[in-house]
């Protein structure tokens, strides 16, 4: 009796294994369906930076041993800065089948160049449309049309539990397919209030940036961004930016290059159980003001300071987390509700909702806003335009003048230069601004051969530029 009951327990251990295993997804499909519309991102940007040249010593000239470091040392030439170039490798997804792609912001970010390359390895140089990166999303378009892309779903609908697979190029592996599951929802990280990021524990290392993250019906409901790591790969935490967020972004940028987010002007803090109780609230809820910015919006609307903001423009506020990302999602200029807990009894206010101005972060801080440097066209030259004193003394109508070359210049053209006119098939079209002269150029096919008509000191010459691919 005991061995038959062995025997039946040993064939039903198969069956059960069997049966498990038909639980698990069959990610075959949509990988099939879905991966053509994944890309490879690479970018190629040029630094400039000084050399560490050794320096000669200070010692004394009567000191034996400064006539030999004088004679042997490389002369300083410490600044004089060199070029040198850095590439970079991420991930990003086709959103229309004309072009549109959405990638993070950190993958293209100083860009000097981006190369989109798809599954049946065509190549693209793409177009940087919009970046935001307090959001991480940015917006790229290539030339291109008939594209495979991607269906959008709702990541409101995700439980956590849920299966979903990244597709990217972790380490330069294109079209890598991770699963896992999602590990938890509207995830706070540190500096980054205005995402509320999905957690999940596919596999997500460098190179996976910017690639999608799809629920099993195939729908993008995410786009990969971070992870959370001690050794700079992955550990089981990654997460991505929700695409009904990103969608709003990428709808600013392709409208106006921008993103706009609003702003109320208060400083908050999480509310705990303590205080909920000594501020008399049933349960801990909502974003305590702490601090009012004066004759700022939430001032004018009658904030005050120990006010527990609990719903704003008629959504919930369940934790303190969840008020800049409802603020910034607010149009700027529009009216919104407020209800706030004061004194122990609910208080509605209305307040107008103003716009965070550029150089402001989501927490408050402001960044010190960088030197614009000023850009180079696509020859690598720097161009400025001519004053009224330096036309009037070179009797000159037109031309402008080169600042700087950046990187091996295909053309003989040195700082200084005044560049007057561009040939090209025997039209001859002055340079009479540095906008109009880079536009007139930029109309030019890059592989062919174009004319510069330049000025140095007191003589003119033609100067040819090959184009790219010429030899």
């Amino acid at each position: 009796m005991r061995k038959t009951l062995l025997l039946c327990l040993a064939l039903l251990l198969p069956l059960s294994a069997y049966a498990q295993a038909r639980e698990l997804p069959d990610f075959t499909e949509l990988v099939e369906k879905q991966g053509p519309a994944v890309v490879n991102i690479s970018t190629a940007q040029t630094l400039r930076a000084h050399p560490q040249i050794p320096q000669l010593p200070n010692l004394d000239e009567n000191d034996p041993f400064f006539e030999f470091f004088r004679r042997f040392m490389p002369p300083n030439q410490g600044d004089s800065p060199r070029e040198f170039s850095t590439r970079s490798l991420g991930s990003g997804f086709i959103i229309s089948a004309d072009g549109y792609l959405l990638t993070n912001a950190h993958v293209v970010e100083g860009a000097d160049e981006i190369t989109v390359r798809l599954t049946d390895k065509r190549e693209f140089k793409a177009k940087l449309i919009g970046t935001d990166k307090r959001t991480d999303v940015a917006l790229i378009k290539i030339d291109a049309s008939g594209l495979p892309a991607v269906k959008f779903g709702d990541p409101n609908k995700l439980k956590v539990g849920e299966w979903v697979l990244a597709i990217g190029s972790p380490f330069g592996f294109d079209n890598t397919v991770t699963a896992g599951i999602v590990s938890g929802k509207a995830r706070s990280l540190p500096q980054e209030n205005l995402v509320p990021f999905i957690q999940t524990d596919a596999a997500v290392n460098p190179g996976n940036s910017g690639g999608p993250l799809f629920n099993l019906r195939g729908e993008v409901v995410g786009i990969n961004s971070q992870i959370y790591s001690r050794t700079g790969g992955y550990m089981g935490l990654s997460f991505a930016i929700p695409i009904d967020l990103a969608l709003d972004v990428q709808n600013q940028l392709r409208a106006s290059g921008h993103v706009s987010r609003g702003r109320i002007g208060v400083v908050i803090q999480e509310v705990t159980k303590e205080l909920a109780d000594s501020f008399g609230l049933p349960t801990p809820q909502g974003a305590l003001v702490n601090a009012v910015e004066k004759g700022g919006p939430a001032d004018k609307a009658g904030v005050e300071v120990s006010d527990i903001i609990l719903k704003f423009d008629g959504k919930n506020v369940s934790s303190s987390s969840e008020l800049p990302r409802i603020v910034g999602a607010t149009r700027p200029g529009s009216k919104a509700s407020m209800q706030v807990w004061r004194n122990g009894a609910a208080k509605d206010l209305t307040v107008t909702v103003a716009e965070i101005p550029a150089d402001k972060v989501a927490n408050g801080e402001t960044k010190r806003a960088k030197p614009v440097e000023a850009a180079a066209n696509r020859l690598g030259l720097v161009l400025s335009e001519l004053s009224a004193e330096q036309r009037k003394e070179l009797k000159l109508s037109s031309g402008v003048l080169v600042d700087e070359v950046r990187g091996q210049s295909r053309a003989d053209i040195r700082k200084g230069d005044i560049i007057l006119a561009l040939i090209h098939k025997g039209i001859n079209t002055e340079a009479k601004s540095v906008a109009q002269f880079n536009k007139a150029l930029d109309a030019i096919d890059k592989s062919v051969t174009i004319t510069l008509h330049v000025r140095r000191g007191e003589n003119q010459s033609f100067v040819t530029v090959k184009g790219q691919n010429g030899k």
